[in-house]
């Protein structure tokens, strides 16, 4: 823990809290009913107050547990966006870069077919096709994202596939599946778990720009995106409504990114 510093201890700390939130919601939201959608008409647009402390919404559910119920949802989609990116991207660019020749060629040119359209506008093209929802919206964006972690997997082995020991290994006659996974492999994922870890943050403000579409997980579900859509309508009178979605998500996101940056000096201050 010392070694994150202040600031990565700091910002792990923020990833902690908002992780415990969302998965203690229906003990910690201090209205877990509406929290999970159900309205309650006769307070709607109270503005924050010691019993709603975030006000709440234009069906009077209280935004404090929306908030907290929504982070559920949001951290699901960046995590899940990050993970499928890394499933399909690490073993494509890892047998890439390990057989070489015209496998590698082929695959990096099928990448390329994915980086060359701007990844948000690309993501809003799937998502709209497949159309709205948490799994459908997770799904748009990792199709996104893969490709750089394969680009990033292919980088790897192939600096590693060179190394003495490596090369020791396969004098000794060891196969080569076995070489990738018990060689190549874990020094392969480390960087990669450190560019996931940063990820997450720009992966969730992602998911959360498709939601804030309508492309993402639907109502009654609390969502922040979404949140931050439904409350521009009523914006500057009831700013409560968007302002509470929106910090959450600017502060999760930024959480990320901190302690991703941090583990990435570790990683060089190691190598």
């Amino acid at each position: 823990m010392t070694r994150l510093g202040p600031k990565g201890t700091l910002a792990l700390a923020v990833v902690v809290v908002f992780l415990l939130l969302a998965l203690l919601a229906p003990w910690v939201a201090p209205f877990p009913d509406q929290g999970a959608g159900a309205p309650n008409v006769a307070e709607k647009f109270q503005p924050p107050s010691a019993l709603h402390l975030f006000g709440t919404d234009h069906l009077g559910r209280d935004m404090l547990s929306r908030v907290i119920y929504g982070g559920r949802v949001s951290l699901t989609s960046g995590l899940l966006i990050v993970l499928v990116s890394l499933a399909v991207g690490l073993p494509i660019g890892m047998v890439a870069g390990y057989a070489g020749g015209w496998w590698d060629e082929a695959r990096m040119r099928f990448t390329d077919v994915f980086l060359a359209f701007p990844a948000l506008l690309l993501a809003v093209l799937m998502a709209a096709a497949l159309g709205p929802g948490l799994l459908n919206a997770v799904l748009a964006v990792a199709v996104t994202w893969w490709p750089w972690y394969a680009r990033m997997a292919r980088a790897e082995v192939l600096a590693l596939r060179g190394q003495p020991y490596v090369e020791a290994a396969r004098l000794m006659g060891v196969s080569q599946p076995r070489i990738v996974l018990r060689h190549i492999f874990p020094a392969a994922l480390r960087p990669l778990s450190v560019q996931a870890a940063m990820d997450v943050g720009p992966a969730l403000l992602t998911a959360s720009a498709l939601s804030f579409l309508g492309l993402g997980a639907l109502p009654p579900t609390a969502d922040w995106g979404q949140m931050v859509d439904a409350g521009r309508k009523f914006f500057p009178d009831r700013w409560w409504y968007s302002a509470a979605p929106g910090l959450a998500v600017f502060v999760l996101a930024l959480a990320f990114s901190v302690l991703g940056d941090t583990l990435r000096d570790m990683e060089g201050t190691d190598a």
